[in-house]
């Protein structure tokens, strides 16, 4: 009885100890997180908005994605830039350059850039090639640094003495921006290894991401659209553009997409839904492994014989809508091969204005083919050069879309002149 009656109490005392571990401990625990600084609260939130939005989840278990949150807590992070760079050091194991974080200024600039018509910088669209270089992808029309003869395909090596090595993509996209007036030296190489120095304004560009024109000749009236970018307000525009060539009976369209970096993903599918009726625009693929199938409307705003114009610097939701337009057979793609972005990014806020940029899904075109680091080819390939004014009267890549246009009407206008003429004689 004894025996028993001690092996209980022991059990008890156990049970009671192991009740009080366990709250201690929940308690520490407890007190840990509501010690969190804020500058380590915003690495944690950070952190959690990646590890439920990433698309690629199983890259969380190669790199041990919640031992690399506990090893980054446990830095010394007690201002909010020392909370940038613990965020920056935690992403890079991830080896996405688009899941990044954003500070207050960029994070600014980008939204204005997405639903604005204007940004202060020298006009530079930034990505990474293989190698992690930072590559221009394209340059803003009347940009700085498209008047200093900077194109698609350049590495940026320094900016003001620092490597872009150890910058990195965010950082100096970063330093590139500033205020109207400063001034940024920036070195820049070529793909033949040219190296050469740059003296950059800072300025106010004017995005005005549509453009439109009437083309005339002797036998035709040919309409030109150019997207420099896919903001919130892109789709309403081009709507109304059409409209506007419409009424001007216009026969045919140049839809020009040179140097358009992409933008807002939903804004380049609303403008494909525009030109296609029925027809399949892209297919998502999310962490879940899920194939979302977009499909436009019934109705367009255009169903004229179209030509496509893209180059080096066209890429992300620029190549989902060329991709749409050339697998579907709506439009003949002519020029260079797109730049091959395609993954899609969704916008998080942090704290202290902040953000952060998350991959959230790959896409594939109608046909299923993946452009990601491949681009997208078009029909009829341009070995030409772009004009220093994209749809100026020296574009030569305009002229040649008008003249396969004006080839396409005559064949068009003799295949319906023909039954008349078969049936006179009948």
């Amino acid at each position: 009885m004894n025996s028993s009656f001690n092996k209980f109490l022991t059990f008890k005392t156990m049970l009671t100890a192991l009740i009080i571990i366990v709250f201690s401990t929940n308690f520490l625990l407890i007190e840990r997180v509501d010690a969190l600084s804020d500058s380590k609260q915003l690495v944690l939130d950070a952190w959690t908005l990646v590890n439920e939005g990433f698309y690629d989840p199983e890259k969380f278990d190669e790199i041990n994605w919640k031992k690399i949150r506990q090893k980054t807590l446990q830095k010394q992070i007690e201002t909010s830039e020392e909370a940038y760079f613990a965020i920056e050091d935690m992403l890079r194991p991830l080896e996405d350059p688009y899941t990044r974080i954003l500070r207050p200024k960029d994070y600014e600039l980008l939204k204005s850039s997405n639903f604005g018509s204007e940004i202060n910088g020298v006009g530079l669209q930034l990505g990474e090639d293989d190698s992690n270089k930072v590559k221009v992808v394209s340059t803003l029309g009347g940009s700085p640094a498209e008047e200093a003869g900077i194109v698609s395909g350049d590495f940026i090596e320094k900016v003001d003495g620092i490597s872009s090595e150890e910058l990195g993509l965010a950082n100096t996209a970063s330093k590139l921006r500033g205020e109207s007036g400063t001034k940024v030296l920036v070195e820049i190489s070529t793909e033949s290894g040219e190296i050469r120095e740059i003296d950059l304004e800072r300025r106010s560009v004017d995005l005005r991401p549509v453009r439109t024109k009437r083309l005339r000749d002797d036998s035709h009236t040919i309409g030109y659209l150019r997207i420099t970018q896919f903001s919130e307000s892109v789709p309403k525009k081009v709507e109304e553009a059409l409209q506007e060539l419409k009424e001007k009976e216009v026969e045919g369209l140049i839809l020009d997409l040179r140097n358009n970096s992409g933008g807002l993903v939903s804004s380049g599918i609303a403008v494909a839904d525009s030109l296609l009726s029925e027809k399949p625009i892209v297919e998502t693929k999310n962490r879940n492994g899920i194939k979302d199938a977009i499909t436009s409307q019934k109705e367009t705003s255009y169903d004229g014989p179209m030509v496509t114009l893209v180059n080096k610097g066209t890429a992300s939701a620029s190549e989902i809508l060329a991709g749409s337009l050339q697998d579907n057979g709506r439009s003949i793609l002519m020029g260079d091969q797109t730049y091959g972005k395609g993954l899609i990014q969704s916008l998080k806020s942090l704290g202290e204005n902040s953000g952060v940029a998350i991959t959230v899904a790959s896409y594939l075109t109608p046909k299923g083919n993946n452009i990601q680091g491949q681009g997208i080819t078009p029909e009829k390939l341009l070995d030409l050069p772009d004009a220093s004014e994209y749809g100026s009267a020296e574009d030569k890549w305009v002229r040649n879309a008008e003249l396969f246009l004006d080839s396409f009407l005559e064949k068009e206008e003799v295949s319906i002149q023909t039954p008349e003429i078969s049936n006179e004689e009948i």
